[in-house]
């Protein structure tokens, strides 16, 4: 979908954002946004820092005005705040604005915030609008928050910030512009697109879409296990006993330290140390990715876990394990692909990725399930109310049918 240029003016300076890392801090920060109809919301995390990720700053943009007092969301009329959850005790009183269906929680691509927010405080958001998604319903391209806010608001955010080191303290006067710069527009933005939303007829989409987000639920991940490795087809059997002993090390050093187990030593160096068996500190200046510093560090630790490996047998490759497969019989196959062509020329018509309209998973739970009725379709993860309205017609013919007609 094409849209007229927007003129490009120089940004203006804002204020510096307000820090909250004392509990009067965060009781006064409660205290101006409790009752605001909108706020939007950023998290930073540390997990190319750490063993197991925090969300190390959370922050918020909302109106400078009091709630109850007319304001227009311009980046002119708002104010940042920027919380620490690493000096807070406590956070639920923001936990209970996030959830009571009153403020409006706008973010940029919400689904790692909402999960990261949910595994670290137990935070369900209710009313969400994701700026990313909006944009996605409209057809654009380059939906990345940067090339967002350079392209609306001649922004240029600086994107290293992303992989500094958000668990430290004090956080640099860099870190803390680009934290800021990523809810600090976000209201004017979400303004702009809900005018070109209305515009387009596409409101409502953009509604049951933001609807659906609220359903999305952290789960913990499978523990991480030697058999994920990108190299493991690679390896030999007869080097798998070392490599597991060198793996697990990696493993328990990397809780130990608190780093990330990458950062202790890459896949090619343990897959190094499982081939070559080196047997004093100075062959470990071979292992790829391992420095002088390191070896001094824990090389004995290494070459112990070398020798352990050689003494133990080698471990048994996982069986193969296949994601079912919802449309097993050649009927549902020749549905799915029926559903497939339609859903991509439908997308195509409407200028949108293939999966605003349906993804791949859901055409394959469509196909399988064959709903006949609305509610039917409706039930369907993913679907909702919105699609199955808007497109159940089209989709009850191709399930009869098997082909457009």
């Amino acid at each position: 979908m094409t849209r007229p240029r927007r003129k490009k003016r120089r940004p203006q300076a804002i204020a510096p954002p307000q820090l909250v890392q004392s509990t009067e801090e965060f009781e006064q920060f409660l205290r101006h946004v409790s009752g605001q109809p909108w706020l939007a919301l950023d998290t930073e995390s540390d997990s190319l820092f750490r063993y197991a990720p925090r969300v190390c700053l959370i922050q918020i943009t909302a109106s400078a005005a009091a709630a109850g007092t007319q304001s227009l969301p311009e980046p002119a009329n708002v104010v940042d705040f920027l919380i620490d959850p690493l000096r807070l005790p406590k956070l639920s009183g923001l936990g209970e604005l996030l959830a009571d269906g009153a403020t409006e929680v706008i973010l940029h691509a919400a689904e790692n915030d909402i999960l990261t927010l949910q595994r670290d405080f137990d935070f369900r958001l209710r009313k969400i609008y994701d700026t990313q998604l909006a944009a996605r319903i409209l057809g654009r391209q380059g939906i990345g928050l940067a090339k967002v806010l350079h392209e609306e608001f001649g922004v240029v955010s600086d994107k290293k910030m992303q992989r500094t080191n958000w668990g430290q303290r004090p956080l640099t006067q860099q870190q803390l512009t680009y934290a800021q710069i990523d809810t600090h527009y976000l209201p004017a933005l979400r303004a702009r697109q809900t005018r070109s939303l209305e515009e387009t007829g596409r409101w409502d989409e953009a509604q049951a879409a933001f609807r659906m987000l609220e359903t999305i639920s952290f789960r913990p991940p499978e523990p991480r296990t030697l058999w994920q490795m990108k190299q493991i087809r690679s390896v030999e059997e007869r080097d798998l006993g070392v490599l597991q002993a060198v793996w697990e090390w990696r493993e328990s050093f990397a809780e130990q330290v608190d780093r990330p187990p990458f950062k202790v030593l890459g896949e090619n160096g343990l897959v190094y140390l499982s081939q070559k068996r080196p047997r004093t500190l100075a062959s470990l200046r071979a292992v790829p990715g391992l420095s002088e510093r390191q070896a001094r560090w824990f090389g004995r630790e290494l070459l112990a876990a070398v020798r352990e490996g050689e003494q133990q047998p080698a471990p048994q490759r996982p069986a193969s394990v296949r994601k079912p497969d919802p449309a097993l019989t050649a009927a549902g196959k020749k549905r799915y692909e029926a559903l497939r062509q339609w859903r991509t020329k439908t997308a195509a018509a409407r200028g949108v990725d293939p999966d605003i309209v349906f993804s791949n998973e859901t055409l394959q739970q469509i196909s399988a399930c064959r709903p006949a009725t609305l509610a039917e379709l409706e039930k369907i993860p993913s679907v909702g109310r919105w699609k199955a309205q808007t497109y159940g017609a089209k989709v009850f013919s191709l399930l009869r049918n098997g082909h457009e007609s």
